[in-house]
């Protein structure tokens, strides 16, 4: 990707976590996000007035914010036969112009006076479904690779909607967020793409346990 090439935080989403219902259960989720004109201060474990319901599989320094893709949106919305809007994934970050073939685990991204890392795709689950009242939508997700992504935070910093995100540094690797979720999701028995990319270091250690227990059992 150029790194001239910019995007921009076409919105911003907090929220505190909340009870859904689930079947006969309720959980707690903090996918419900409501969009915010307010700057936001960054921090290395996520963004002041958000929070997340289930913080085993969600938060924490890997997945300080959720990012997706602005141009995911037309997809899903013609998918869906109506409009699905920002924030439909439970996003932090709405962003315009990239996708997940341009950007790659480990790529430096600033916004503000905030700096941040790609860390890992986001793997989507029921939770998405229930959010959408389409409980296909996770598995869609996974098979499109339209999952969108997670930042680690490397600079605290404060954002706000409309800023830009300028890249700092490609990652040499340029193992991209799609490539990745191919490993994932479609190529699971291929054990030389999962050794390409658990040699990324700076992927997620949720992502790197996963991929190195598949690894282990592939060899059994």
């Amino acid at each position: 990707m150029n790194a001239d090439i910019t995007a921009s935080l076409a919105s911003l989403q907090v929220g505190r976590p909340q009870l859904l219902q689930h079947g006969a259960k309720q959980v707690l989720s903090g996918i419900f996000k409501s969009a915010s004109e307010e700057p936001h201060q960054v921090r290395f474990l996520g963004i002041d007035g958000d929070g997340q319901g289930d913080t085993i599989h969600h938060g924490g320094a890997d997945k300080a914010i959720c990012a997706y893709f602005v141009k995911r949106y037309p997809y899903w919305s013609e998918q869906r036969g109506r409009p699905i809007p920002n924030g439909a994934f439970g996003e932090n970050f709405s962003m315009t112009h990239w996708t997940e073939e341009q950007l790659s685990i480990g790529d430096i991204i600033g916004i503000g006076d905030t700096v941040l890392q790609i860390s890992q795709p986001r793997q989507p689950c029921y939770k998405l479904g229930l959010r959408n009242e389409w409980p296909e939508l996770p598995a869609l997700a996974q098979q499109t690779g339209y999952t969108g992504f997670y930042f680690r935070v490397l600079q605290e910093g404060t954002v706000k909607t409309g800023d830009s995100f300028v890249i700092h540094e490609l990652h040499k690797a340029k193992f991209t967020i799609a490539e990745a979720n191919r490993v994932m999701y479609k190529e699971k028995t291929n054990k030389r793409a999962i050794e390409s990319l658990l040699e990324v270091e700076e992927l997620a250690a949720s992502w790197r346990d996963q991929l190195t227990a598949r690894l282990h059992k592939l060899a059994e």
